[in-house]
């Protein structure tokens, strides 16, 4: 799995957008025994964090040391560095497995074969993730410009599986069709900027460039925010499955 956000895991914790409390109780309500659950490339830990309220104990694992560092507390949460193909974990251990935002990073075969070993038979497997978001017309089409234009090219392969909402990932689940929902905010100006700021592509670019992009759009986005509803939508994006017998 590539490490694509050690170096702004301060601002990914800050800004990254949560997932609204509906969803993680349409996830689990799927889970008959609310024991032990596993947030995989758990990030910020704002995933882990809400699981910490429904089971008795929850894991949650990344590769980055400093997301970890940044990541919420709480004391059924045990977090340890780690990837997600090859865990320490026992056979059959869990009731819950979740994954937000990251599977796409996964090398599919051997983390799928990690998943049917330290899931329960009982258990269930989650996917989800979040899209490009939508605002007003006028932020919407410049945004656009930037995401596909001025950074398209910096996105890493692997993005492709969100442009196409997790829909061509494999999924060698029994999978339980799901519903859809969607997240809402009302975002500052600094707050939608920070969120710009933690995009991959962007790191890149500055990396390459040695220019932070988002300077290109800064002062038209800003204009342009200043007069909307300051709204943004992100769809989310949801599979969800048991083992095959």
């Amino acid at each position: 799995m590539k490490d694509n956000f050690s170096k702004q895991a301060v601002d990914y914790s800050k800004f990254r957008p949560q997932y609204p409390e509906e969803m993680i109780q349409y996830i689990i309500s799927f889970v008959d025994t609310k024991s032990t659950a596993l947030d995989l490339a758990t990030g910020n830990g704002q995933v882990a964090h809400k699981l910490s309220a429904y089971f008795d104990k929850v894991f949650a694992t990344d590769i980055s040391q400093k997301q970890l560092d940044n990541a919420t507390q709480a004391n059924n949460i045990m977090y340890s560095k780690g990837s997600a193909e090859k865990t320490s974990f026992g056979n059959q251990q869990f009731d819950l497995i979740v994954v937000a935002q990251a599977v796409h990073w996964f090398d599919f075969d051997p983390f799928y074969k990690e998943i049917y070993r330290i899931l329960k038979p009982e258990g269930i497997f989650a996917v989800m993730g979040y899209g490009l978001f939508s605002t007003n017309p006028d932020s919407d089409k410049i945004l656009r410009h930037f995401y596909y234009d001025i950074v398209g090219s910096y996105w890493d392969v692997e993005r492709r599986y969100l442009d196409e909402n997790y829909e061509t990932i494999p999924f060698p689940f029994d999978e339980i069709s799901a519903e859809k929902f969607q997240n809402q905010f009302i975002w500052t100006f600094e707050i939608l900027i920070g969120y710009l700021q933690t995009w991959s592509s962007v790191q890149h670019y500055i990396s390459k460039n040695n220019q932070n992009p988002i300077d290109l759009i800064y002062d038209e986005l800003k204009v342009s925010w200043q007069k909307s509803n300051q709204e943004v939508t992100f769809p989310l994006l949801l599979r969800i499955g048991k083992l095959n017998p």
